[in-house]
């Protein structure tokens, strides 16, 4: 038997090391979490030291706010198209780059640079790209398409977000799907050559099949970073021209921190939370469904 002593030299150890860890977990994650919940239900404006309990009543008037529901609408075209494009780029990629190509770890880091550049950055060089460098090589080459900026059309402005997002994420899902093909048995495939398969018959029957966790894991995070975007969408359009790229979380930051409309941003900001997390778990759930073993 565990002696008292015994017990309480075990947690001492286990509180020496996990507890700073904890620690840090509850007062930056945990406690902040649940104190905003609190404050959806007051009249908090963000800056005053006192606020009033309202109740529900910013929940309500999250359901009739035109605004968040138009632009939670156009994040979900968003991240539709920008999920679909950086996974299907993202593995191809990898797909090109576990086939021996002369050098393919050149390429691989290559293709992961720009998840490394911060996305305020990125939407400042961006910005640059499409105002200029865009513009004077459409000209000369004469493309309409290419001849004004893109970000000071209203239709095209926001394709011009999915392009940068996909070009910043796409090198980062590539790792994880060269990971899962690397993954994948050779003894499975050589088999499947000498039985008289052909390449596509392998991709769709045995390799696709034994990448779902990687495809879990790539629309997980596809999915979550689609949805809370913000420091791309500011620095490359700030949310123009007319609101038409003004994604959900730039419309929660606005609510909250311009309008000085606290307690409602904070309740735009957890409905946004309920509405990712079911989305994600779904996505999940029914992608576990496919799995299957080696």
């Amino acid at each position: 038997m565990i002696t008292e002593k015994g017990v309480w030299n075990r947690l001492r150890s286990r509180l020496l090391f996990t507890g700073p860890t904890l620690f840090a977990f509850l007062t930056v994650m945990i406690v902040p979490f649940f104190y905003g919940i609190y404050l959806t239900f007051t009249n908090w404006d963000g800056i005053s030291t006192t606020h009033t309990l309202v109740g529900f009543k910013n929940y309500g008037a999250v359901f009739k706010d035109t605004e968040f529901w138009k632009s939670f609408g156009l994040t979900l075209k968003y991240v539709l198209f920008t999920v679909i494009l950086i996974n299907v780029i993202a593995f191809l990629l990898a797909y090109v780059l576990t086939k021996g190509l002369k050098g393919q770890s050149f390429f691989r880091a290559g293709f992961f640079l720009p998840n490394l550049v911060g996305g305020i950055v990125l939407g400042f060089i961006w910005q640059f790209i499409f105002n200029n460098v865009v513009v004077y090589l459409g000209q000369k080459a004469a493309i309409p398409l290419l001849s004004a900026s893109w970000l000071s059309d209203p239709d095209k402005a926001f394709w011009s977000l999915v392009i940068v997002t996909v070009w910043q994420y796409a090198g980062y899902m590539m790792v994880i799907y060269v990971a899962g093909l690397m993954g994948v048995p050779n003894d499975i495939l050589e088999a499947a050559s000498i039985d008289g398969a052909n390449g596509w018959t392998k991709m769709r029957k045995m390799i696709l099949p034994l990448m779902v966790p990687s495809f879990i894991v790539c629309i997980f995070l596809s999915l979550q970073r689609g949805f809370m975007v913000y420091d791309v969408n500011v620095a490359l359009t700030q949310g123009g021209p007319f609101k038409s790229t003004e994604l959900v979380s730039m419309h929660v930051y606005e609510k909250a921190f311009l309008a000085r409309d606290y307690g409602l941003g904070q309740a735009e900001a957890f409905v946004l939370f309920l509405l990712v997390a079911g989305i994600t778990l779904l996505q999940v759930y029914f992608s576990k469904k496919m799995e299957v073993d080696a």
